[in-house]
């Protein structure tokens, strides 16, 4: 991700201040009051699967409820050839890797379950787009109680942010709504902080997000997660923008 000018950072920076929770501010776009993902469904389409686009994909397998949807352009063997090499990214790769899946011919489906019951949260949160970022936030807090912490190892958590564009069903040749992954942040949490005398541990990143070149910032949200080690989700979060607030 290229590192923003001091003007950018300057600009994100006030930004980030109408992003902290309980500030008042017209056109907030945060996950506060947004339900909780309980599925995260990620379909990773190949550059060169022109058709994989055009095909319409369940939601969530057995019907379930409240799943959330990402869609990830895989770098296909066409190159920049390929039908959908403009909004393919190396992110999608990194991805994969990480889910332990091969790059699909075609197209692939991995569905994960976010944990409930741990008391785990994530905030996310971003402002307007301006001079090609966007400024954006995540906040994960934890359970750090003793009993918590006897259950659990010092090894690193670590957030996931995801810019995502959401393009509409019979939009720009897509017969279903799609979360398109345009951007990615990890930020790895070091266990260490966890064992602290306090009955919960918060961590917050804010970074300016590069947006790219295609991608329409009326479109654009973020999407976050907190993972373990082992690549569990302990929570996940959506932003959902507001035109005022009270």
């Amino acid at each position: 991700m290229p590192f923003p000018t001091l003007r950018q950072f300057a600009a994100g920076l006030g930004l980030w201040v109408a992003l902290a929770p309980g500030v008042n501010a017209q056109g907030v776009c945060s996950s506060d009051g947004q339900p909780q993902p309980v599925r995260l469904l990620e379909r990773f389409l190949s550059a060169d699967c022109e058709r994989c686009w055009g095909t319409a994909t369940a939601l969530a397998p057995n019907g379930a409820s409240n799943a959330l949807a990402l869609d990830w352009i895989v770098p296909g063997s066409l190159v920049d050839d390929a039908p959908l090499s403009a909004a393919a990214s190396r992110d999608a790769l990194r991805r994969l890797a990480a889910l332990r899946r091969a790059a699909p011919r075609g197209q692939l489906t991995v569905s994960t379950k976010v944990a409930s019951g741990r008391g785990d949260t994530v905030r996310v949160a971003h402002g307007v787009a301006l001079g090609g970022y966007i400024g954006a936030s995540i906040e994960a807090s934890v359970e750090a109680s003793v009993e918590a912490q006897r259950q659990q190892t010092t090894a690193p958590l670590t957030a996931v942010l995801l810019l995502v564009e959401t393009i509409a069903a019979g939009s720009d040749g897509t017969p279903i709504e799609r979360n398109l992954v345009r951007n990615m942040l990890q930020a790895p949490w070091n266990g260490d902080s966890l064992l602290q005398k306090k009955k919960r541990i918060s961590w917050l990143e804010r970074r300016p997000l590069s947006i790219p070149e295609g991608a329409d910032p009326q479109r654009l949200r973020v999407v976050g997660w907190l993972q373990d080690q082992r690549g569990r989700l302990l929570a996940a979060a959506q932003s959902a923008c507001r035109p005022d607030l009270p």
